[in-house]
């Protein structure tokens, strides 16, 4: 028997032996998108700060067990998308730190220094 020259269909282009498990989204990337998302919308309550960090911790986690899968564990584009919400959540904590702190040191300045004496006081 002879094959025809051209391109192998994709059916027949990788055997998978039967007892490999499927290929599925890691549990982890909802959960990393999810916080990421949350992450930015508190964000600027100072709040998103803590879930920004825990979708960071939990994406490295998962890309982690995804390369140790072989590639049975999918769903990079998730972790992905949930990184950029959290670096975005953690970039907007910082700007209303920077922010609470400048409108903090104006008014501080402001403000008369040490005790107001009467005029009559020596």
């Amino acid at each position: 028997m002879t094959t025809a020259p051209g391109p192998v269909s994709v059916a027949q282009e990788g055997q998978r032996h039967p007892l490999d498990p499927d290929p599925v989204r890691t549990t982890k990337a909802r959960a990393v998108f999810a916080l990421g998302l949350l992450g930015m919308l508190t964000g600027l309550f100072i709040g998103g700060v803590v879930p920004a960090t825990v979708a960071l911790h939990l994406a490295r986690q998962a890309r982690r067990e995804a390369y140790a899968s072989g590639g049975f564990l999918t769903g990079g584009a998730w972790l992905s998308r949930g990184e950029r919400l959290a670096w975005i959540g953690l970039v907007l904590v910082a700007v209303s730190v920077v922010a609470a702190v400048v409108i903090g040191v104006v008014r501080l300045a402001g403000a008369p220094f040490g005790h107001d004496y009467p005029a009559n006081m020596d």
